[in-house]
């Protein structure tokens, strides 16, 4: 078919997106498999790419964040790529041709590298043969069962191995989802602790599910998981303290413009308005400029005694300022941009919040950092690339008219 030559095509895609309003389904779907086979190839080169760099700087910590900043891509997506990068251009060749025949795609290839992790090299290479004729036509799960199965078959001694491996792996993780929620989630725990800790939640929350509970099974299961974390059983919140950065007017029900919780991003006012006035929840009065919408000051009437310099700083980043790091600044350190001993001050014109493992890439070989006096941030990479972070607004800048007087 003409349009499925097109696709291969060098140039703008604009007369085979046109084109495909005038397909029947058959043909569709066609183009739906040509394109997914074309977007695979592609991804073998970028893993070839991301290998390559990786060996020219001798797989150092740092590239997985310039490749998080290069490609737009969250850290552990980006570190979780490099390592898949380096595993198929070494140790599986021939799931790495899959993907040149357009057979496999990134995801799935990312899923047998993970498998065969534990293994060496001889052993992973003999389940990339073992596996080259099971991949194909298989989706991203049944990929995950074959390479583990065949993982096991090459080493059946390693399964202890294997285990403890993943065991060692246990972590907390913490995902920001759609306005107002999140989820947070203990991945590779052990699974008889995991077990009896769901057993837990689950007792407690079916003891909860008498007559006059309104809330589903699953929502019981939540709430009391969070109150268990918390301290505090029995779906009783536990008094907690969090930035919310809302101006006046939104509080007070005068205006409807979306706050922003520290870490999470933007949610409606009237969310907003329901965490700033819940009865165990620490509201702090954070000041803006209105010209500039920046902080200039927060309250100092809280639950905990204030640390100064150091929480203005927190609370003026609200997150990592390294672009696309969301560790809220609450989590962070604070640095210097210009160190000290070279005529830096500690003062909210040098200081800024950087997670550790983003504190840490600034010393490392040629990553330069650099302040601004308006706040701006400008992170240059080894290969000279710049990016700019800015504490973000709390709401628009308000242009100054004759007749309003300046705020300060």
């Amino acid at each position: 078919m003409a349009l499925l030559e097109k696709l291969t095509e060098p140039g703008s895609l604009e007369p085979v997106n046109a084109a495909v309003f005038s397909l029947d389904d058959a043909d569709c779907v066609a183009v739906a498999q040509a394109a997914s086979a074309g977007i695979a190839q592609l991804e073998a080169v970028r893993f070839r790419a991301i290998a390559q760099l990786n060996r020219h700087r001798d797989s150092a910590r740092s590239v997985t964040q310039e490749v998080a900043l290069e490609l737009s891509l969250v850290d552990n997506h980006a570190g979780a790529m490099v390592a898949a990068a380096d595993v198929l251009t070494t140790r599986l060749p021939r799931t790495l041709g899959l993907m040149d025949q357009g057979k496999l795609a990134g995801f799935s290839a990312m899923k047998v590298a993970a498998a065969t992790a534990w293994l060496s090299d001889e052993n992973a290479l003999a389940v990339d043969a073992l596996l080259e004729d099971r991949l194909p036509d298989k989706n991203p799960d049944q990929i995950r069962k074959a390479a583990n199965h065949a993982a096991n078959t090459i080493d059946p001694d390693g399964a202890d191995r294997r285990a403890e491996h993943h065991r060692d792996g246990r972590r907390l993780t913490l995902r920001q989802g759609e306005t107002g929620v999140a989820s947070i989630e203990v991945e590779d725990g052990p699974v008889e602790k995991v077990t009896a800790a769901y057993r837990r939640i689950d007792r407690e929350a079916r003891a909860l599910k008498t007559g006059g509970e309104t809330r589903t099974l699953d929502q019981l299961r939540a709430d009391v998981a969070l109150d268990l974390l918390l301290g505090s059983t029995g779906g009783t919140s536990e008094r907690a303290e969090v930035f919310l950065y809302m101006d006046l007017d939104t509080y007070l029900a005068l205006n409807d413009d979306p706050a922003e919780l520290a870490g999470h991003g933007h949610i409606p006012a009237a969310l907003a308005r329901h965490i700033a006035t819940g009865p165990n929840t620490v509201l702090r009065r954070i000041i803006t400029d209105p010209l500039s919408g920046q902080v200039l000051d927060l309250g100092r009437d809280r639950y905990r005694p204030t640390a100064g310099l150091d929480e203005f700083v927190r609370v003026r980043d609200r997150e990592c300022r390294r672009p696309g790091c969301h560790r809220v600044a609450q989590a962070c350190d604070l640095d210097h941009t210009l160190p000290w001993q070279h005529g830096g001050h500690t003062n909210a014109d040098d200081l800024i919040a950087l997670c550790r493992r983003d504190h840490r890439l600034k010393d490392e070989p040629d990553w330069t950092y650099t302040l601004a006096s308006d706040g701006t941030l400008t992170i240059t990479t080894p290969t000279g690339q710049t990016h700019d972070s800015t504490p973000p607004p709390l709401h628009q800048p308000r242009p100054h008219t004759a007749e309003e007087p300046p705020p300060f």
